[in-house]
């Protein structure tokens, strides 16, 4: 019982991270790891509670009138194909070099958050069509890659590419999202399901956790706007870059 309500727990402040940024899964993916599942059954187990975080996500989002398909389902589909090649390699190979990477990522996010000059919601103009759109699908294939490697960040370089190329609000790309990452998360869950790296009874445990997480601060972020997101992000990304350096 303590088990299930730990994970629980942990579920819900991922739940959180997640929706508003990213990198939730390097809270959760120790702790499956301390819990006792082997490295590659708890990468497939965490994708479990992040899909249906996601969905408890979009469904906040979209309750609160933010929409942004069908953009949104093409950078997925590009992202699909790119997770399942990811997905494969993750089934074989250590992550450890791939977060000393993430790392500067992670850094370089900072930065941009940082110095980049604020762009006005009223002085955005969404950039989601014509060749924006297949430069926008080219990028989210690679990121898709990464994501189905092992994922653990990846929100924030998705909300930093959708809200300076693509030039969405952050509460719109937070949405986008987590419409993107439902659909590339099923193929390369699947994937894990094959090769049985998942255990469904921890998975679907921390997932009630990550929903409940999600569905909070989906809908808190749209009342809190652009400034909010923006301050939540620079502080966990210099935190989980920080963790993954030196930890």
């Amino acid at each position: 019982m303590l088990k299930f309500l730990l994970l629980i727990f942990v579920g819900f402040i991922a739940g959180i991270i997640n929706t508003l940024a990213g990198g939730g899964s390097l809270l959760t993916l120790p702790a499956l790891i301390f819990l006792g599942l082997p490295p590659s059954v708890a990468n497939g187990t965490n994708r479990v509670a992040i899909f249906i975080q996601m969905i408890a996500g979009s469904s906040g989002f979209k309750s609160k009138g933010i929409n942004t398909f069908p953009f949104s389902i093409y950078l997925g589909i590009a992202a699909l194909l790119g997770s399942i090649i990811g997905a494969n390699i993750a089934i074989d190979i250590a992550p450890e070099t791939f977060t000393k990477i993430l790392s500067f990522v992670m850094i370089t996010v900072v930065l941009l958050l940082i110095f980049k000059p604020k762009l006005k919601v009223s002085n955005l103009i969404e950039k989601t069509k014509g060749k924006d759109l297949i430069i926008s699908s080219i990028a989210f294939f690679f990121f898709g890659i990464y994501g189905g490697f092992i994922n653990a960040g990846l929100g924030f370089i998705l909300i930093m590419f959708l809200h300076y190329f693509n030039q969405l609000s952050l509460v719109k790309a937070n949405a986008s999202k987590a419409v993107i990452i439902i659909i590339y998360m099923a193929g390369a869950l699947l994937i894990f399901v094959l090769n049985d790296k998942v255990n469904w009874q921890m998975g679907l445990t921390m997932a009630i956790g990550n929903a409940i997480g999600a569905w909070f601060s989906s809908r808190f972020s749209v009342n809190k706007g652009d400034k909010f997101i923006k301050i939540f992000l620079i502080i966990t990304v210099s935190i989980m870059a920080i963790k993954l350096w030196f930890f």
